[in-house]
């Protein structure tokens, strides 16, 4: 019997570890993902991913690894200053949040971000304790914390989504 992982760990020795996580996980959402990539939207509910750990964790490098991943073309700017990046690639919408500048747990929603966490839309959040519990809860929460000479990364899975994800993924890294 497959027992559903809603947790899933793992040591990242580098930089390069992070980004093979990153290429895994959308394959691990997106399992048809090749290089002419053509989204099937027609059964996607959207992914929200909630990213957290200290400065210089790896959430970025995480971020555009995936963003990657998923067909993003050209340079992928941090939206540590803009609070928000966006892409689209064929039908699916990207958007790359950061929240470290924010004060106030009100700021995501004065800024009007609201309709960027649409339903068909890949959503990544850094930093997404700033906005408290404002915003809708994640598929999936991503922890990346400094480990001996690395970082451990811990995925949470907050939906059944998430959880699949995870199944995903976990098959992919036993094959």
């Amino acid at each position: 019997m497959n027992q559903e992982l809603s947790n899933y760990r793992l040591f990242l020795a580098d930089e390069e570890a992070t980004v093979t996580l990153a290429t895994a996980l959308a394959k691990a959402i997106f399992p048809d993902l090749s290089e002419s990539y053509e989204p099937d939207l027609s059964h996607f509910s959207g992914a929200r991913i909630y990213l957290h750990g200290d400065l210089g964790a790896g959430k970025t490098t995480f971020a555009r690894a995936f963003l990657q991943a998923l067909g993003v073309k050209g340079r992928i700017k941090s939206p540590t200053y803009t609070l928000l990046e966006s892409y689209n690639v064929s039908r699916l919408y990207l958007y790359h949040f950061d929240f470290y500048r924010f004060n106030d747990s009100d700021e995501w929603q004065e800024a009007g971000f609201e309709e960027q966490l649409l339903d068909q839309a890949v959503v990544l959040v850094e930093w997404s304790e700033k906005a408290n519990e404002q915003l809708p809860p994640p598929d999936l929460r991503l922890h990346l914390n400094y480990h001996e000479v690395g970082r451990e990364a811990v995925l949470s899975a907050d939906t059944d989504k998430g959880k699949q994800w995870l199944n995903n993924l976990n098959s992919q890294t036993k094959a």
